[in-house]
């Protein structure tokens, strides 16, 4: 079998994909509300019972999004020149970078700073002067244990500024391999055969995870050893497979055998979580590093199965994909920012608790659709979220610069 490079102008199943992860990604951060992990605001009453379903997005979700963005990145590059493509991803993301992290994210950390204090009374910290102080990062909000919070911050806005990031790095590397698409897809279709499809991506997930975990994730660009190495070796990935057949097809082939291997692992993986969730507990060594390698299973093989099923059956386009495609950009956006608000202060009505949660989701998306609409229509404010020159119907005919 030969490689091929498909007269491909877009594909709707990455589309479809891209867009029903950024809504598991709504649910997960409202899920974060709830869960003993730590977030920026916390119920009063914890359910660890969740944990389980947190954790069958948790190996994957965004390790798949990096995937789709560098698929979409491929198909801007194979329509434009290095420079054109740079430009056209600054334009794109740093706008709206800079407004979450001075305007949609501060009241993230006013929040997570206010409940800090309600739960220390005795505390010396104060949100007085908040936003000033958060920019001028001059907050000192300290806690006991000597963590501070640093400002001016991006929380979950770290997925645009790494997709940047990753964006002029590959740019780099398009000026002096300008066939770096087409022989990153001839390396994955030589190495993603048989048993090798599912062999070396676990492999290399698991050893990156034994090696590189040690340094934490955290977000925070400098330093973030593991992340870079699975987003970005993601990334790269997804730019080399958007336009191959034949990924696409030993995709779709193995799609069912993937799939359960994805759910085997994240009951193992969810199995282990639970047993030791407390806060010292610790497991034995060789368990651990067991465990790294059902991790990257988990990861790797629901990645598969997502892309083989997507391959298979979300084959169609329409109004409702060009909408969403348009509009999860805005959904990212300001989605976490409503999920700290609104669960904060739902909070203190002491509602039960199943209707707090449904109140949350419906809100939160629901505040994402209206801001969506607002802001789509205000040609100034348009680039702010990312939409500035673009329609519904420049969407239906070109891939979508954030992905």
């Amino acid at each position: 079998m030969t490689t091929t490079v498909l007269p491909l102008d877009r594909r709707h199943d990455l589309d479809w994909i891209r867009v029903g992860a950024f809504f598991l990604l709504i649910l997960y951060h409202t899920g974060m509300f709830y869960v003993p992990w730590e977030f920026h605001v916390k119920t009063p009453h914890v359910v660890e019972g969740l944990m389980p379903f947190m954790l069958m997005t948790n190996p994957w979700r965004l390790t798949l999004l990096f995937l789709v963005s560098g698929a979409a990145t491929r198909f801007m590059a194979d329509k434009t020149n290095v420079g054109q493509l740079t430009w056209a991803r600054i334009a794109r993301l740093l706008p709206p970078l800079l407004f979450a992290m001075f305007v949609i994210v501060p009241p993230q950390s006013y929040y997570q700073v206010v409940e800090y204090i309600a739960a220390h009374p005795g505390t010396l910290l104060t949100v007085d002067n908040f936003w000033i102080r958060y920019v001028t990062a001059s907050g000192h909000w300290c806690g006991a244990d000597g963590k501070c919070l640093v400002t001016p911050t991006w929380n979950h806005m770290w997925f645009v500024a790494y997709l940047l990031f990753y964006t002029l790095v590959l740019s780099l590397m398009l000026l002096v391999w300008k066939k770096a698409g087409e022989h990153i897809q001839h390396a994955a279709e030589r190495v993603l055969k048989g048993w090798g499809l599912f062999v070396w991506p676990i492999l290399f997930l698991g050893l990156a995870r034994t090696l590189l975990i040690r340094f934490g994730e955290t977000h925070a660009l400098i330093g973030d050893h593991y992340v870079h190495a699975v987003s970005f070796s993601a990334f790269l990935l997804g730019f080399g497979l958007a336009k191959s057949e034949i990924l696409r097809d030993r995709f779709t082939a193995v799609r069912w055998p993937a799939l359960i291997l994805a759910i085997a692992a994240w009951a193992g993986w969810s199995v282990y979580v639970w047993i030791y969730r407390a806060d010292d507990a610790v497991p034995p060594q060789p368990l651990v590093q067991t465990m790294r390698f059902v991790f990257a299973t988990d990861t790797w093989c629901a990645i598969v199965a997502i892309l083989g099923f997507g391959a298979k059956h979300l084959t169609k386009g329409g109004p409702a994909l060009r909408y969403l495609t348009l509009g999860v950009f805005p959904f990212y956006l300001v989605h976490q920012t409503l999920i700290v608000v609104m669960a904060h202060n739902l909070a203190k009505l002491n509602l039960p608790q199943g209707l707090e949660g449904a109140i949350l989701v419906v809100a939160t998306f629901a505040g994402c659709f209206i801001t969506y609409e607002a802001v789509r229509r205000i040609p100034g404010v348009r680039i702010l979220f990312g939409l500035k020159g673009q329609s519904a119907e420049a969407v239906a005919k070109r891939p979508p610069a954030f992905a």
